[in-house]
């Protein structure tokens, strides 16, 4: 091979090589794909929104249950003010007197104020008298305060009347204090 030869071989092989060196090493451009980024993880706005109106629709339910709950346990309360507090009567008397007629004027309003209830009126006696003697006597005591309240305005379809003579007293016990408690209308809310 002569010397000539030989030059452009080598000339070729440094060419050759320059050349598989620049393609090999060559930067090449990355391919990016544009990724999207999801929303944030949190609730959009619409969604804040409607779990606030959620929350303010709840705090409102409980509020009105609260107040029905407290207006209940107020028409309790009335309902028991009223059936607790009787009238009394002196011995052998069914005539009202001036404190009688005091509570029936407030079972009045109570009763006009209340229209769907009806009222049962119970005549008691004390244990002096016989059986049939205090049955009627329980009942004029009933009659009376009937009588009285329908003079203030409550229909007398509103009303009821029994006797129990002595057969319910409140004190057992046989003295003037017990039978004192035990000459009395009781008064029974009926719906």
């Amino acid at each position: 091979m002569n010397k000539k030869t030989m030059t452009v071989l080598i000339a070729l092989t440094v060419v050759c090589s320059a050349l598989f060196l620049m393609t090999s090493c060559a930067h090449k451009e990355a391919v990016t794909e544009e990724v999207t980024t999801p929303p944030p993880s949190g609730p959009t706005e619409a969604e804040l929104q409607a779990a606030r109106e959620a929350e303010e629709r709840a705090e409102q339910a409980r509020r009105e249950e609260e107040e029905r709950m407290r207006q209940e346990a107020m028409v309790r309360q009335e309902m028991e003010d009223f059936e607790s507090v009787n009238i009394y009567f002196d011995f052998d008397k069914s005539e009202l007197t001036a404190e009688a007629r005091a509570v029936l004027v407030k079972k009045a309003d109570y009763l006009k104020k209340n229209s769907r209830y009806a009222v049962r009126i119970e005549g008691n006696c004390d244990e002096r008298g016989t059986n049939e003697y205090n049955l009627a006597l329980g009942d004029r005591r009933a009659n009376a305060a009937k009588d009285f309240l329908a003079s203030l305005g409550v229909s007398k379809d509103r009303m009821t009347t029994m006797s129990y003579g002595e057969e319910r007293p409140l004190d057992s016990r046989s003295n003037e204090e017990a039978w004192a408690k035990n000459r009395n209308d009781q008064f029974v809310l009926v719906k």
